[in-house]
C-alpha cells in the first residue's frame, strides 16, 4: 500500500521547545501531557510547558519498563514485559495497582492498553490469543485463537483502542483491525513502519527513515510527507494534535508544531 502514496509533500514545522533531560522513551495522553522514560529508568509526567508535575520512582523492582500507556489520563499503565507485571498509576503517577499476569497463565504478552471500558487489553503471544483483563488481572473476555484466523499468526508490537474498534499492529503483517469481541475486521497493509499510531478511525500515522505517512482508511488516502532534512536524528516521533514529538538520539525530546 505504501506504493500508492503520492509524491511527497512538505510539513512546515517550527520547533516550540526542547526537554534536555536524558530521555529514553515517552508518551502523551490527549490533555497535553508528556510522560518520560528516563535513564533511570524512572516515568516523569510534564505538561505542555514541559513544567513537571509527577514521577514514578519504584524503578527497581520489575526491571526495565517496556512501554507506557497514557490512553486514560486518570489511569496510566507502565509495562514491565520482563517480569510480566503491570503497574497501574494514577494522574499523580502514585500507584494505584499492580497486574500480574503470570499469575493469570499469560506468559507472553506482547503488547497492552486500556480498554474503551477501563480494563486493559493483552495481546496473548503464547496462546495466540486477544484478551480484556480487569484491574486484578481476571479474564473478562478473549478472542479465538489466532491460529485457526490466520494463515501466518502476527505478533504485534502496538495496540490501539479507538472509536469502537481495536487495532493491533504487526510492522510485517500490517494494521489488523477488530471488533470488541475479536472479530476480525479489516487488514490495512501498511508494512514496515516505525511510530504507527492510530489517532482515530481515520487518522493513521507512521514513519520509516525518510518520510511520514498519513493513512486515511474512508478515503483509502495514503499520503506521505517530508518533515525534516534528516529524519535519521530522531528514534521515535509521534503525534498529538498540532504537536510533533520528536526524540533524538541523543536522548532530548523536542517539540514542534505544525505550521500551516
Amino acid at each position: 500500500m505504501l506504493s500508492n502514496a503520492q509524491e511527497p509533500a512538505i510539513l512546515k514545522v517550527s520547533l516550540l521547545q526542547t526537554l534536555k533531560a536524558s530521555v529514553k522513551d515517552f508518551t502523551t495522553d490527549h490533555l497535553g501531557n508528556m510522560y518520560l522514560l528516563t535513564a533511570t529508568n524512572q516515568v516523569k509526567k510534564v505538561n505542555e510547558r514541559g513544567d513537571s508535575i509527577a514521577v514514578y520512582n519504584d524503578v527497581r523492582r520489575y526491571g526495565k519498563v517496556y512501554s507506557i500507556d497514557a490512553t486514560n489520563p486518570l489511569k496510566i499503565l507502565v509495562y514491565y514485559k520482563d517480569f510480566s507485571t503491570i503497574i497501574i498509576l494514577d494522574r499523580l503517577l502514585n500507584i494505584r495497582g499492580m497486574v500480574n499476569l503470570r499469575q493469570q497463565n499469560i506468559l507472553q504478552a506482547t503488547a497492552i492498553t486500556t480498554s474503551y471500558d477501563n480494563n486493559i487489553w493483552v495481546f496473548d503471544e503464547l496462546e495466540n490469543k486477544l484478551k480484556k483483563i480487569d484491574d486484578t488481572g481476571r479474564v473478562l473476555t478473549e478472542s479465538s485463537d489466532f491460529r485457526q484466523i490466520f494463515d501466518s499468526v502476527p505478533t504485534p508490537n502496538a495496540m490501539y483502542d479507538r472509536d469502537g474498534q481495536l487495532y493491533l499492529y504487526d510492522p510485517s503483517k500490517g494494521l489488523l483491525v477488530f471488533d470488541y469481541y475479536g472479530g476480525r475486521k479489516n487488514n490495512y497493509q501498511l508494512l514496515h513502519l516505525t511510530d504507527l499510531q492510530v489517532i482515530d478511525k481515520n487518522t493513521i500515522t507512521g514513519r520509516d527513515s525518510a518520510y511520514i505517512f498519513l493513512y486515511k482508511p474512508t478515503s483509502l488516502q495514503l499520503s506521505s510527507f517530508k518533515a525534516f532534512a534528516d529524519q535519521g536524528v530522531f528514534r521515535k516521533i509521534n503525534f498529538n494534535g498540532s504537536l510533533l514529538y520528536c526524540l533524538t538520539n541523543n536522548d532530548q525530546l523536542q517539540i514542534f508544531k505544525v505550521v500551516k
